[in-house]
Protein backbone atom coordinates (compact mmCIF):
# COMPACT_ATOMS: atom_id res chain seq x y z
CA UNK A 1 0.00 0.00 0.00
CA UNK A 2 1.80 3.16 -1.15
CA UNK A 3 3.17 5.20 1.75
CA UNK A 4 2.15 2.63 4.36
CA UNK A 5 4.47 0.17 6.11
CA UNK A 6 3.66 -2.85 8.26
CA UNK A 7 6.15 -4.18 10.79
CA UNK A 8 5.79 -7.20 13.05
CA UNK A 9 7.95 -6.81 16.14
CA UNK A 10 8.77 -9.09 19.06
CA UNK A 11 10.01 -7.73 22.36
CA UNK A 12 11.00 -9.76 25.40
CA UNK A 13 9.67 -8.68 28.79
CA UNK A 14 9.65 -10.10 32.34
CA UNK A 15 6.07 -11.24 31.61
CA UNK A 16 7.16 -13.13 28.49
CA UNK A 17 7.47 -12.35 24.76
CA UNK A 18 5.17 -9.70 23.29
CA UNK A 19 4.22 -9.43 19.61
CA UNK A 20 3.38 -5.98 18.25
CA UNK A 21 1.91 -5.26 14.83
CA UNK A 22 2.84 -1.73 13.76
CA UNK A 23 1.37 0.27 10.87
CA UNK A 24 2.88 3.60 9.83
CA UNK A 25 0.93 5.77 7.39
CA UNK A 26 1.28 9.29 5.93
CA UNK A 27 -0.32 12.28 7.59
CA UNK A 28 -4.03 12.32 6.64
CA UNK A 29 -4.72 14.45 3.59
CA UNK A 30 -5.00 14.19 -0.19
CA UNK A 31 -5.17 10.47 -1.10
CA UNK A 32 -4.84 9.24 2.50
CA UNK A 33 -7.35 9.56 5.32
CA UNK A 34 -7.74 8.28 8.87
CA UNK A 35 -11.36 7.71 9.74
CA UNK A 36 -13.71 5.56 11.78
CA UNK A 37 -15.96 3.04 10.05
CA UNK A 38 -19.25 1.94 11.58
CA UNK A 39 -20.22 -1.71 11.50
CA UNK A 40 -23.15 -2.40 9.15
CA UNK A 41 -23.54 1.40 8.80
CA UNK A 42 -25.72 1.38 11.93
CA UNK A 43 -25.11 2.09 15.62
CA UNK A 44 -26.61 -1.23 16.63
CA UNK A 45 -25.06 -4.48 15.43
CA UNK A 46 -21.50 -5.66 14.94
CA UNK A 47 -19.24 -6.67 12.06
CA UNK A 48 -15.71 -8.06 11.84
CA UNK A 49 -12.89 -5.72 10.89
CA UNK A 50 -12.07 -7.85 7.86
CA UNK A 51 -15.71 -7.67 6.73
CA UNK A 52 -15.73 -3.86 7.03
CA UNK A 53 -12.62 -3.63 4.86
CA UNK A 54 -14.06 -6.00 2.27
CA UNK A 55 -17.24 -3.91 2.18
CA UNK A 56 -15.22 -0.74 1.54
CA UNK A 57 -12.85 -2.29 -1.00
CA UNK A 58 -14.63 -0.73 -3.98
CA UNK A 59 -14.12 2.83 -2.70
CA UNK A 60 -10.69 2.65 -1.03
CA UNK A 61 -7.72 0.49 -0.20
CA UNK A 62 -7.87 0.10 3.56
CA UNK A 63 -5.76 -1.04 6.49
CA UNK A 64 -6.54 -0.56 10.17
CA UNK A 65 -7.44 -1.73 13.63
CA UNK A 66 -10.48 -2.23 15.84
CA UNK A 67 -12.10 0.86 17.31
CA UNK A 68 -14.03 1.83 20.44
CA UNK A 69 -15.32 -0.30 23.30
CA UNK A 70 -18.93 -1.31 22.82
CA UNK A 71 -21.98 -2.91 24.38
CA UNK A 72 -21.67 -6.64 23.69
CA UNK A 73 -25.46 -7.11 23.74
CA UNK A 74 -26.25 -4.89 20.75
CA UNK A 75 -23.00 -3.38 19.48
CA UNK A 76 -23.50 0.24 20.56
CA UNK A 77 -20.14 2.08 20.77
CA UNK A 78 -19.44 3.48 24.21
CA UNK A 79 -17.95 6.84 23.20
CA UNK A 80 -18.03 9.43 20.47
CA UNK A 81 -18.50 8.55 16.82
CA UNK A 82 -18.29 11.31 14.22
CA UNK A 83 -18.02 10.68 10.48
CA UNK A 84 -17.67 13.36 7.83
CA UNK A 85 -18.47 16.01 10.43
CA UNK A 86 -21.74 14.33 11.43
CA UNK A 87 -22.11 13.29 15.07
CA UNK A 88 -23.48 9.74 15.27
CA UNK A 89 -22.90 9.09 18.98
CA UNK A 90 -21.93 11.34 21.92
CA UNK A 91 -18.64 11.27 23.85
CA UNK A 92 -18.00 10.08 27.40
CA UNK A 93 -16.73 13.19 29.25
CA UNK A 94 -14.68 11.14 31.74
CA UNK A 95 -12.70 9.36 29.00
CA UNK A 96 -10.57 10.49 26.09
CA UNK A 97 -12.08 11.00 22.67
CA UNK A 98 -9.92 10.62 19.56
CA UNK A 99 -10.40 13.15 16.77
CA UNK A 100 -8.81 13.85 13.39
CA UNK A 101 -9.09 17.49 12.33
CA UNK A 102 -9.08 19.03 8.86
CA UNK A 103 -5.29 19.50 8.92
CA UNK A 104 -4.68 15.81 9.62
CA UNK A 105 -3.81 16.43 13.26
CA UNK A 106 -4.68 13.74 15.83
CA UNK A 107 -6.43 15.20 18.87
CA UNK A 108 -6.89 13.27 22.10
CA UNK A 109 -9.07 15.18 24.58
CA UNK A 110 -11.92 14.78 27.01
CA UNK A 111 -14.97 16.08 25.21
CA UNK A 112 -18.54 16.70 26.43
CA UNK A 113 -21.80 17.16 24.49
CA UNK A 114 -24.18 19.98 25.36
CA UNK A 115 -27.44 19.38 23.46
CA UNK A 116 -30.77 21.26 23.46
CA UNK A 117 -34.09 21.11 21.63
CA UNK A 118 -36.70 23.84 21.27
CA UNK A 119 -40.28 23.81 20.04
CA UNK A 120 -42.96 26.22 21.25
CA UNK A 121 -41.28 26.66 24.62
CA UNK A 122 -37.78 27.50 25.87
CA UNK A 123 -34.62 25.60 24.98
CA UNK A 124 -34.51 22.30 26.84
CA UNK A 125 -31.42 20.15 27.41
CA UNK A 126 -31.21 16.51 26.43
CA UNK A 127 -28.33 14.06 26.80
CA UNK A 128 -29.04 11.05 24.58
CA UNK A 129 -28.08 10.81 20.91
CA UNK A 130 -28.56 7.48 19.13
CA UNK A 131 -28.58 5.51 22.36
CA UNK A 132 -31.16 3.97 24.67
CA UNK A 133 -33.16 6.15 27.05
CA UNK A 134 -33.64 5.43 30.72
CA UNK A 135 -37.02 5.91 32.40
CA UNK A 136 -37.24 9.59 31.55
CA UNK A 137 -35.69 12.09 29.19
CA UNK A 138 -35.38 13.01 25.51
CA UNK A 139 -33.28 11.32 22.86
CA UNK A 140 -32.52 12.21 19.25
CA UNK A 141 -32.35 9.35 16.74
CA UNK A 142 -30.79 9.97 13.33
CA UNK A 143 -30.44 7.55 10.38
CA UNK A 144 -27.13 6.38 11.88
CA UNK A 145 -29.09 4.56 14.60
CA UNK A 146 -30.87 2.28 12.16
CA UNK A 147 -34.21 2.09 10.40
CA UNK A 148 -36.54 2.57 13.41
CA UNK A 149 -36.43 3.90 16.95
CA UNK A 150 -36.11 1.29 19.74
CA UNK A 151 -39.24 -0.04 21.48
CA UNK A 152 -40.30 2.39 24.21
CA UNK A 153 -43.70 1.86 25.89
CA UNK A 154 -45.22 5.17 26.93
CA UNK A 155 -42.98 7.25 24.68
CA UNK A 156 -43.89 10.25 22.55
CA UNK A 157 -42.05 10.26 19.21
CA UNK A 158 -41.75 13.35 17.05
CA UNK A 159 -40.70 12.85 13.42
CA UNK A 160 -38.66 15.72 11.93
CA UNK A 161 -38.50 15.74 8.14
CA UNK A 162 -36.54 17.09 6.42
CA UNK A 163 -33.86 17.52 9.04
CA UNK A 164 -30.16 18.35 8.49
CA UNK A 165 -27.29 15.99 9.25
CA UNK A 166 -26.36 16.09 12.94
CA UNK A 167 -23.32 18.37 12.62
CA UNK A 168 -22.20 19.97 15.89
CA UNK A 169 -21.91 23.72 16.29
CA UNK A 170 -24.83 25.16 14.37
CA UNK A 171 -28.59 25.11 14.70
CA UNK A 172 -30.46 22.20 13.13
CA UNK A 173 -34.03 23.04 12.15
CA UNK A 174 -36.82 20.81 10.87
CA UNK A 175 -40.64 20.64 10.89
CA UNK A 176 -42.63 18.05 12.81
CA UNK A 177 -44.38 15.87 10.24
CA UNK A 178 -45.75 13.17 12.55
CA UNK A 179 -46.26 12.43 16.25
CA UNK A 180 -46.43 8.75 17.30
CA UNK A 181 -45.86 6.70 20.44
CA UNK A 182 -44.51 3.36 21.71
CA UNK A 183 -41.28 3.10 19.74
CA UNK A 184 -40.56 1.45 16.41
CA UNK A 185 -41.04 4.71 14.53
CA UNK A 186 -39.37 4.72 11.08
CA UNK A 187 -36.42 7.15 10.93
CA UNK A 188 -36.52 9.03 7.60
CA UNK A 189 -33.23 8.91 5.63
CA UNK A 190 -33.45 12.71 5.38
CA UNK A 191 -34.82 13.27 8.87
CA UNK A 192 -34.65 12.39 12.55
CA UNK A 193 -36.93 11.43 15.46
CA UNK A 194 -37.09 13.07 18.89
CA UNK A 195 -38.28 10.61 21.55
CA UNK A 196 -39.53 11.56 25.01
CA UNK A 197 -40.10 9.27 28.01
CA UNK A 198 -41.50 9.90 31.48
CA UNK A 199 -42.19 13.52 32.35
CA UNK A 200 -40.35 14.60 29.18
CA UNK A 201 -42.92 12.82 27.00
CA UNK A 202 -45.77 15.16 27.90
CA UNK A 203 -43.53 18.21 27.46
CA UNK A 204 -42.41 17.02 24.02
CA UNK A 205 -45.99 16.38 22.95
CA UNK A 206 -47.12 19.82 24.10
CA UNK A 207 -44.23 21.80 22.64
CA UNK A 208 -43.63 19.91 19.38
CA UNK A 209 -47.01 19.22 17.75
CA UNK A 210 -47.37 18.42 14.04
CA UNK A 211 -46.40 21.42 11.93
CA UNK A 212 -44.22 22.95 14.64
CA UNK A 213 -40.63 23.88 13.74
CA UNK A 214 -38.09 22.28 16.10
CA UNK A 215 -34.58 23.60 16.65
CA UNK A 216 -31.74 21.37 17.87
CA UNK A 217 -28.24 22.38 18.92
CA UNK A 218 -25.35 19.97 19.41
CA UNK A 219 -22.31 21.61 20.96
CA UNK A 220 -19.01 19.83 21.70
CA UNK A 221 -16.84 21.27 24.45
CA UNK A 222 -13.99 22.05 23.98
CA UNK A 223 -14.53 23.40 20.49
CA UNK A 224 -14.12 20.57 17.97
CA UNK A 225 -15.44 22.49 14.97
CA UNK A 226 -12.30 21.55 12.99
CA UNK A 227 -12.69 17.84 13.78
CA UNK A 228 -14.53 15.86 11.13
CA UNK A 229 -13.74 12.29 12.19
CA UNK A 230 -13.75 10.94 15.75
CA UNK A 231 -14.29 7.85 17.83
CA UNK A 232 -14.16 6.88 21.47
CA UNK A 233 -11.10 5.45 23.12
CA UNK A 234 -8.78 6.01 26.01
CA UNK A 235 -6.97 6.22 28.14
CA UNK A 236 -4.52 8.84 26.93
CA UNK A 237 -1.09 7.19 26.47
CA UNK A 238 1.27 9.90 25.22
CA UNK A 239 0.96 13.68 25.55
CA UNK A 240 3.52 16.14 24.12
CA UNK A 241 6.04 13.36 23.61
CA UNK A 242 5.83 11.98 27.15
CA UNK A 243 4.28 8.72 28.31
CA UNK A 244 1.30 9.15 30.64
CA UNK A 245 1.44 6.87 33.69
CA UNK A 246 -2.08 7.62 34.93
CA UNK A 247 -4.48 9.63 32.79
CA UNK A 248 -7.13 9.61 35.55
CA UNK A 249 -9.85 8.39 33.22
CA UNK A 250 -12.90 6.31 34.13
CA UNK A 251 -11.44 2.84 33.61
CA UNK A 252 -11.17 0.06 36.21
CA UNK A 253 -7.61 -0.31 37.51
CA UNK A 254 -7.59 -4.02 36.70
CA UNK A 255 -8.35 -3.25 33.06
CA UNK A 256 -5.31 -0.99 32.85
CA UNK A 257 -2.77 -2.87 34.94
CA UNK A 258 -2.97 -6.42 33.58
CA UNK A 259 -1.15 -7.83 30.56
CA UNK A 260 -3.72 -7.95 27.77
CA UNK A 261 -4.07 -7.73 24.00
CA UNK A 262 -4.32 -4.02 23.20
CA UNK A 263 -4.67 -1.56 20.33
CA UNK A 264 -3.65 2.08 20.02
CA UNK A 265 -3.41 5.03 17.65
CA UNK A 266 -0.72 7.69 17.69
CA UNK A 267 0.92 10.41 15.65
CA UNK A 268 4.59 11.29 15.21
CA UNK A 269 6.06 14.79 15.27
CA UNK A 270 6.04 14.94 11.46
CA UNK A 271 2.36 13.93 11.28
CA UNK A 272 2.68 10.25 10.38
CA UNK A 273 -0.01 7.99 11.83
CA UNK A 274 0.80 4.95 13.97
CA UNK A 275 -1.67 2.11 14.42
CA UNK A 276 -0.60 -0.69 16.77
CA UNK A 277 -2.15 -4.03 17.70
CA UNK A 278 -0.60 -6.09 20.50
CA UNK A 279 -1.31 -9.82 20.65
CA UNK A 280 -1.86 -11.36 24.08
CA UNK A 281 -3.30 -14.11 26.26
CA UNK A 282 -1.09 -16.67 24.52
CA UNK A 283 1.56 -18.25 26.75
CA UNK A 284 4.93 -18.53 25.01
CA UNK A 285 3.78 -16.48 21.99
CA UNK A 286 2.63 -13.11 23.34
CA UNK A 287 1.59 -12.17 26.86
CA UNK A 288 0.21 -8.72 26.03
CA UNK A 289 0.96 -5.37 27.67
CA UNK A 290 -0.31 -3.18 30.48
CA UNK A 291 -1.62 0.23 29.48
CA UNK A 292 1.55 1.96 30.68
CA UNK A 293 3.71 -0.58 28.81
CA UNK A 294 1.64 0.27 25.73
CA UNK A 295 2.37 3.97 26.33
CA UNK A 296 6.11 3.24 26.47
CA UNK A 297 5.84 1.19 23.27
CA UNK A 298 4.07 4.06 21.46
CA UNK A 299 6.74 6.47 22.72
CA UNK A 300 9.49 4.14 21.43
CA UNK A 301 7.78 4.08 18.03
CA UNK A 302 7.97 7.88 17.88
CA UNK A 303 4.49 8.98 18.97
CA UNK A 304 4.13 12.47 20.42
CA UNK A 305 0.38 11.90 20.89
CA UNK A 306 -1.30 8.54 21.45
CA UNK A 307 -4.40 6.92 22.91
CA UNK A 308 -5.58 3.39 23.53
CA UNK A 309 -8.49 1.78 21.71
CA UNK A 310 -10.53 -1.26 22.70
CA UNK A 311 -8.42 -4.30 23.63
CA UNK A 312 -8.80 -7.88 24.76
CA UNK A 313 -10.52 -10.20 22.34
CA UNK A 314 -11.53 -7.26 20.14
CA UNK A 315 -7.90 -6.47 19.23
CA UNK A 316 -7.48 -6.89 15.47
CA UNK A 317 -5.44 -5.51 12.59
CA UNK A 318 -6.21 -6.21 8.94
CA UNK A 319 -5.30 -5.10 5.42
CA UNK A 320 -7.85 -5.27 2.60
CA UNK A 321 -9.90 -7.83 4.51
CA UNK A 322 -6.91 -10.01 5.44
CA UNK A 323 -6.12 -10.43 9.14
CA UNK A 324 -2.56 -9.50 10.16
CA UNK A 325 -2.51 -10.25 13.88
CA UNK A 326 -3.56 -13.21 16.00
CA UNK A 327 -6.80 -12.39 17.90
CA UNK A 328 -7.07 -13.74 21.45
CA UNK A 329 -10.61 -15.14 21.25
CA UNK A 330 -10.71 -18.95 20.85
CA UNK A 331 -13.07 -18.49 17.90
CA UNK A 332 -10.74 -16.05 16.16
CA UNK A 333 -11.67 -12.57 15.01
CA UNK A 334 -14.48 -10.98 17.02
CA UNK A 335 -17.31 -8.87 15.53
CA UNK A 336 -16.91 -5.26 16.73
CA UNK A 337 -18.85 -1.99 16.71
CA UNK A 338 -16.48 0.20 14.72
CA UNK A 339 -12.94 0.40 13.38
CA UNK A 340 -10.25 2.96 12.71
CA UNK A 341 -8.95 2.70 9.15
CA UNK A 342 -6.28 4.31 7.02
CA UNK A 343 -7.92 4.67 3.60
CA UNK A 344 -6.03 5.25 0.35
CA UNK A 345 -7.79 6.39 -2.82
CA UNK A 346 -4.91 6.23 -5.29
CA UNK A 347 -3.85 3.41 -7.58
CA UNK A 348 -2.83 0.22 -5.83
CA UNK A 349 -0.92 -2.78 -7.20
CA UNK A 350 -1.39 -6.03 -5.23
CA UNK A 351 1.64 -8.23 -4.67
CA UNK A 352 2.49 -10.43 -7.69
CA UNK A 353 1.21 -13.97 -7.34
CA UNK A 354 4.74 -15.34 -7.76
CA UNK A 355 7.77 -13.88 -5.99
CA UNK A 356 9.91 -15.81 -8.46
CA UNK A 357 8.67 -16.62 -11.95
CA UNK A 358 10.17 -19.73 -13.57
CA UNK A 359 8.72 -20.46 -17.05
CA UNK A 360 10.77 -23.60 -17.66
CA UNK A 361 8.01 -26.15 -18.22
CA UNK A 362 8.15 -27.91 -14.85
CA UNK A 363 4.64 -26.79 -13.90
CA UNK A 364 5.78 -24.58 -11.01
CA UNK A 365 5.48 -20.75 -11.20
CA UNK A 366 4.99 -20.88 -14.96
CA UNK A 367 2.91 -17.68 -15.22
CA UNK A 368 2.68 -14.40 -13.33
CA UNK A 369 -0.55 -12.75 -12.15
CA UNK A 370 -0.38 -8.96 -11.89
CA UNK A 371 -3.10 -6.38 -11.31
CA UNK A 372 -3.91 -2.81 -10.39
CA UNK A 373 -6.89 -1.33 -8.59
CA UNK A 374 -8.48 2.13 -8.86
CA UNK A 375 -11.45 3.43 -6.89
CA UNK A 376 -12.36 6.42 -9.08
CA UNK A 377 -12.51 6.97 -12.86
CA UNK A 378 -8.85 7.34 -13.84
CA UNK A 379 -6.37 7.54 -16.68
CA UNK A 380 -3.95 4.69 -16.02
CA UNK A 381 -0.54 3.90 -17.46
CA UNK A 382 0.84 0.44 -16.72
CA UNK A 383 4.04 -1.22 -17.89
CA UNK A 384 6.17 -4.24 -17.17
CA UNK A 385 9.86 -3.29 -17.15
CA UNK A 386 12.59 -5.89 -17.67
CA UNK A 387 16.02 -6.18 -16.03
CA UNK A 388 17.44 -4.29 -19.04
CA UNK A 389 15.24 -1.27 -18.24
CA UNK A 390 13.14 -1.73 -21.38
CA UNK A 391 9.35 -1.63 -20.83
CA UNK A 392 7.15 -4.46 -22.10
CA UNK A 393 3.35 -4.62 -22.29
CA UNK A 394 2.94 -0.84 -21.84
CA UNK A 395 -0.66 0.32 -21.90
CA UNK A 396 -2.46 3.60 -21.22
CA UNK A 397 -6.22 3.81 -20.94
CA UNK A 398 -9.15 5.41 -19.20
CA UNK A 399 -10.85 3.04 -16.78
CA UNK A 400 -13.65 3.05 -14.25
CA UNK A 401 -13.36 1.90 -10.62
CA UNK A 402 -12.30 -1.72 -10.33
CA UNK A 403 -9.43 -4.21 -10.31
CA UNK A 404 -7.72 -4.95 -13.62
CA UNK A 405 -5.70 -8.19 -13.86
CA UNK A 406 -2.88 -9.12 -16.20
CA UNK A 407 -1.55 -12.63 -16.80
CA UNK A 408 2.00 -12.88 -18.17
CA UNK A 409 3.71 -16.10 -19.23
CA UNK A 410 7.26 -14.77 -18.97
CA UNK A 411 8.06 -15.69 -22.57
CA UNK A 412 8.89 -13.87 -25.79
CA UNK A 413 6.80 -14.11 -28.96
CA UNK A 414 8.94 -17.03 -30.17
CA UNK A 415 8.13 -18.97 -26.98
CA UNK A 416 11.55 -18.74 -25.34
CA UNK A 417 11.80 -17.51 -21.72
CA UNK A 418 12.27 -13.79 -21.22
CA UNK A 419 15.37 -12.19 -19.71
CA UNK A 420 16.29 -13.48 -16.26
CA UNK A 421 16.60 -10.98 -13.40
CA UNK A 422 14.45 -8.42 -11.58
CA UNK A 423 11.22 -7.32 -13.29
CA UNK A 424 9.11 -4.35 -12.20
CA UNK A 425 5.36 -3.79 -12.61
CA UNK A 426 4.79 0.00 -12.65
CA UNK A 427 1.40 1.66 -12.60
CA UNK A 428 0.37 5.30 -12.39
CA UNK A 429 -2.96 7.09 -12.51
CA UNK A 430 -4.63 10.48 -12.57
CA UNK A 431 -8.19 10.30 -11.25
CA UNK A 432 -11.21 12.43 -12.13
CA UNK A 433 -10.30 14.87 -9.32
CA UNK A 434 -6.89 15.46 -10.86
CA UNK A 435 -5.00 13.53 -8.17
CA UNK A 436 -1.91 11.66 -9.36
CA UNK A 437 -0.69 8.44 -7.75
CA UNK A 438 1.61 5.54 -8.55
CA UNK A 439 2.67 2.15 -7.29
CA UNK A 440 5.11 -0.57 -8.30
CA UNK A 441 5.90 -4.19 -7.51
CA UNK A 442 8.94 -6.29 -8.31
CA UNK A 443 9.55 -9.99 -8.86
CA UNK A 444 12.34 -12.18 -10.21
CA UNK A 445 12.42 -14.29 -13.34
CA UNK A 446 14.84 -17.06 -12.45
CA UNK A 447 15.35 -20.39 -14.24
CA UNK A 448 18.17 -21.60 -11.97
CA UNK A 449 16.14 -24.31 -10.24
CA UNK A 450 13.37 -26.52 -11.53
CA UNK A 451 11.69 -29.86 -12.01
CA UNK A 452 11.11 -30.99 -8.41
CA UNK A 453 10.48 -34.74 -8.32
CA UNK A 454 9.66 -36.88 -5.27
CA UNK A 455 11.39 -40.24 -5.05
CA UNK A 456 8.97 -43.09 -4.45
CA UNK A 457 8.09 -45.30 -2.63
CA UNK A 458 7.68 -43.66 0.79
CA UNK A 459 10.75 -43.22 2.95
CA UNK A 460 10.66 -45.92 5.64
CA UNK A 461 12.38 -45.07 8.94
CA UNK A 462 14.42 -45.76 10.96
CA UNK A 463 17.28 -46.37 8.57
CA UNK A 464 21.03 -46.33 9.00
CA UNK A 465 21.87 -44.30 5.91
CA UNK A 466 20.11 -41.35 4.24
CA UNK A 467 17.95 -42.16 1.23
CA UNK A 468 17.01 -39.91 -1.67
CA UNK A 469 13.55 -38.36 -1.16
CA UNK A 470 13.50 -35.75 -3.97
CA UNK A 471 15.52 -34.45 -6.91
CA UNK A 472 15.77 -31.03 -8.58
CA UNK A 473 17.51 -29.63 -11.67
CA UNK A 474 20.08 -26.82 -11.25
CA UNK A 475 20.93 -24.81 -14.40
CA UNK A 476 23.75 -22.55 -13.11
CA UNK A 477 26.34 -22.61 -10.31
CA UNK A 478 24.61 -21.74 -7.04
CA UNK A 479 24.92 -21.87 -3.29
CA UNK A 480 22.32 -24.51 -2.41
CA UNK A 481 20.60 -25.06 0.95
CA UNK A 482 18.53 -28.19 1.63
CA UNK A 483 16.03 -28.86 4.41
CA UNK A 484 13.10 -31.05 5.36
CA UNK A 485 9.84 -29.33 6.38
CA UNK A 486 6.28 -30.15 7.31
CA UNK A 487 3.63 -29.25 4.67
CA UNK A 488 2.90 -26.07 6.68
CA UNK A 489 6.55 -24.95 6.42
CA UNK A 490 7.83 -25.85 9.90
CA UNK A 491 11.47 -26.95 9.93
CA UNK A 492 12.06 -30.64 10.63
CA UNK A 493 15.74 -30.93 9.74
CA UNK A 494 18.32 -28.66 8.10
CA UNK A 495 20.53 -30.74 5.78
CA UNK A 496 23.27 -28.17 5.22
CA UNK A 497 24.41 -26.16 2.23
CA UNK A 498 27.06 -26.37 -0.48
CA UNK A 499 28.28 -24.68 -3.64
CA UNK A 500 27.00 -26.87 -6.50
CA UNK A 501 27.54 -26.98 -10.26
CA UNK A 502 24.70 -27.34 -12.78
CA UNK A 503 23.06 -30.74 -12.79
CA UNK A 504 20.79 -32.87 -10.62
CA UNK A 505 20.42 -31.93 -6.95
CA UNK A 506 19.46 -34.91 -4.79
CA UNK A 507 18.01 -34.46 -1.30
CA UNK A 508 18.73 -37.45 0.94
CA UNK A 509 17.41 -37.93 4.48
CA UNK A 510 17.57 -40.55 7.22
CA UNK A 511 14.21 -39.72 8.82
CA UNK A 512 15.64 -38.00 11.90
CA UNK A 513 14.57 -34.56 13.16
CA UNK A 514 16.99 -31.85 14.28
CA UNK A 515 16.46 -32.98 17.88
CA UNK A 516 17.64 -36.50 17.03
CA UNK A 517 14.18 -37.96 17.42
CA UNK A 518 12.62 -40.27 14.87
CA UNK A 519 9.85 -38.54 12.89
CA UNK A 520 6.27 -39.78 12.68
CA UNK A 521 4.53 -41.17 9.62
CA UNK A 522 3.03 -38.51 7.38
CA UNK A 523 3.65 -36.06 4.57
CA UNK A 524 6.89 -34.06 4.37
CA UNK A 525 8.53 -31.59 2.01
CA UNK A 526 12.10 -31.50 0.71
CA UNK A 527 12.99 -27.86 0.08
CA UNK A 528 15.95 -26.57 -1.91
CA UNK A 529 17.00 -22.90 -2.00
CA UNK A 530 19.50 -21.83 -4.68
CA UNK A 531 21.28 -18.47 -4.40
CA UNK A 532 23.33 -16.93 -7.21
CA UNK A 533 23.84 -13.64 -9.08
CA UNK A 534 20.15 -13.65 -10.11
CA UNK A 535 18.92 -13.79 -6.53
CA UNK A 536 17.26 -16.58 -4.61
CA UNK A 537 14.84 -19.23 -5.82
CA UNK A 538 13.12 -21.89 -3.71
CA UNK A 539 11.38 -25.10 -4.72
CA UNK A 540 9.71 -27.86 -2.71
CA UNK A 541 9.14 -31.51 -3.47
CA UNK A 542 6.51 -33.31 -1.34
CA UNK A 543 7.02 -36.93 -0.30
CA UNK A 544 5.69 -39.45 2.19
CA UNK A 545 7.48 -40.81 5.24
CA UNK A 546 6.47 -43.97 7.09
CA UNK A 547 7.67 -45.01 10.49
CA UNK A 548 8.06 -48.75 10.98
CA UNK A 549 7.84 -50.58 14.29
Amino acid sequence: MPGVTYDRQVQFTPAGPVVLHVLTAPRPGSLWSLRPVLSNEAITGTERLTEMEQRLSAVATTVGVNGDRFAVADGRPSGILMRGGTLDHPPIPTRSSIGIDSSGQLRVERVALRATWQGRGPRRPFAVLNDRLGRSGVALYTPAWGSTTPPAPGSVEVVLQPFPAAKPGGELVGPVTQVTSGGGTPIPPDGAVLVGLGTAAARLQAEAPAGQEVRVRLLLQPDWSAVGEALGGGPLLVRDGRAVLDAGEAFPTRELATHQPRAAVGQTADGRVLLVAVDGRSLGYSSGLTTFDLALAMLRLGAVTAAALDGGGSTAMAFEGRLLNRPADPGGERPIADALLVSYEGIYAPLPAEAVLSPNGDGVAEAQSLAYKVVRPSTVTASLVGPDGVPRLTQSEQVGPGTYPLEWAGRREDGTPELEGRWTWRVSAVDDLGRASSDERSFDLNLSLGFPRPVRPALVVPRRRPRAVATFQLTRPSRVRMRIETPSGALVRALGEAQLSPGTVTVAWDGMATSGALVYSGQYVARVVAVNELGSVSLAGPFAGRRSG
